[in-house]
């Protein structure tokens, strides 16, 4: 463990006998509580993936009756991301003091609050209002998630339990293509954003209630300042960014690209009919799905095997690169394969949060998981704003579309920053240290 590591430790003493216990206890915790925990916190962050994509359904009916631009979407969507990144330090030290079944449970309901604001909008300003009380509400879901598994599953299978759980959020990703186009087809978007309120509610209901883990009593509970030392240990740790680099980087361009700019591409870039468009997006979402599983499944394996999981993550990171070039490249592939590719891939990223369980004490990992969301969801927002700030400089066509350039452009320069990322996370030195 680092000197750095060793005061997080020692600033966290009384919550981290609390979380030693627990660890300890986790072979006790019986299968109702361990599936309740899995299940209903699962859910929670399929909320909030169906929330991070549902403009990819609604940007033509925004842009048509709202008159929104590329950049003006681009802002719109990534506000969610910003707003989700703004809380993300804060929340986590609520989640280690309060614990993740009372929290993520009460902030979902701002979520539900957020989703009718956006319905009822009519302005780009109440448009903007709704999308942040939206990214606030849902900001604790995944941090949340993921301190509630350590509770009740070993270390040695977190890689494979959190690919579970980014799986069912995932689903999230499938539903924002073609099932959302269908029901577009049917009811307004206004109808849509507004009934949604209705299973972000039960969801909240359900974390509440329906959670049997241990939030802990105030006498367990460090104070916020001991909290928030905490945290700045971990900001000032250069082995956590070292490991955050690359995981930030592809997690920040590919959730940015998923949740907004895949189906711009895929129209405006490869002519693809809307039809089939929101096919390819519902496939990269189930892809992205099956990569969470299957990536989980094997870390597990090459962990038995001597090889890292910071090894192997950089890895399927610098796929995830490959496949990104060859997006762009002026070749032609076959469409499904590819796209298949990058939604396998481009969920790597998720096994960084098994990296860094592995190198800080249970305690703080509320802090950790929220500090490196805090980091992708910031880089998702300035990938969503900068890759519509760049497709503006170019004049829209006469059929309303951006040229193949604006596109092919913005992903060069997207792809480049993830590149310089990987450089520093592969470059040789002394690889970050699992804590004892």
């Amino acid at each position: 463990m680092t000197p750095r590591e060793d005061g997080a430790a020692a600033t966290d003493r009384g919550a981290q006998a609390r979380g030693q216990r627990t660890g300890k206890a986790r072979a006790g915790v019986d299968r109702r509580t361990t599936f309740g925990v899995f299940l209903f916190f699962s859910l929670g962050y399929f909320i909030s993936y169906v929330f991070r994509g549902v403009n990819i359904g609604f940007a033509p009916f925004l842009a048509q009756e709202i008159g929104l631009s590329a950049s003006s979407l681009g802002l719109l969507t990534g506000t969610y991301f910003l707003a989700f990144a703004a809380v993300q330090i804060p929340a986590g030290i609520l989640i280690d003091t309060y614990g993740p079944r009372r929290v993520n449970a009460l902030m979902m309901l701002i979520a539900v609050v957020g989703t009718v604001v956006f319905g009822m909008a009519h302005s780009l300003a109440g448009l903007l209002l709704g999308r942040m009380l939206i990214g606030i509400g849902v900001s604790v879901c995944l941090g949340a998630a993921f301190k509630a598994l350590v509770q009740v599953f070993p270390l040695s299978r977190l890689p494979l339990v959190n690919g579970f759980v980014m799986a069912v959020g995932g689903m999230g990703g499938v539903v924002v293509g073609t099932p959302l186009n269908w029901l577009l087809g049917i009811v307004d978007w206004r109808v849509v954003s507004i009934a949604l309120a209705v299973p972000t509610l039960l969801v909240a209901a359900s974390v509440w209630w329906g959670v049997r883990i241990d939030d802990g009593t105030p006498a367990q509970r460090p104070s916020l300042h001991e909290q928030w030392q905490g945290t700045l240990s971990v900001l000032r740790d250069l082995g956590f960014w070292k490991i955050a680099s690359l995981p930030v980087l592809t997690g920040g361009a590919f959730y940015a690209v998923q949740s907004l700019w895949v189906g711009a591409y895929l129209r405006d870039v490869e002519g693809y009919a809307p039809a089939y468009a929101a096919t390819l997006v519902s496939l990269l979402g189930a892809a992205m799905v099956l990569g969470n599983i299957v990536l989980g499944a094997v870390a597990n394996h090459v962990k038995r095997m001597g090889i890292s999981l910071y090894v192997f993550g950089g890895a399927c990171m610098c796929l995830y690169l490959l496949v990104q070039l060859l997006i762009i490249l002026p070749v032609t592939l076959p469409a499904a394969p590819l796209w298949v590719a990058y939604g396998v891939f481009g969920s790597s990223n998720i096994l960084a949060y098994a990296v860094v369980a592995e190198r800080f004490p249970y305690a703080m990992l509320g802090r950790v998981s929220t500090t490196l969301t805090f980091s992708m969801f910031l880089l998702i927002f300035v990938c969503q704003a900068g890759l519509g700030g760049i497709v503006s400089l170019w004049e829209r066509l006469p059929s309303g579309q951006y040229p193949v350039q604006a596109h092919v452009t913005a992903w060069a320069v997207l792809l480049a920053a993830q590149v310089a990322g990987a450089v520093w996370y592969c470059w040789p030195s002394r690889r970050p240290r699992a804590a004892p």
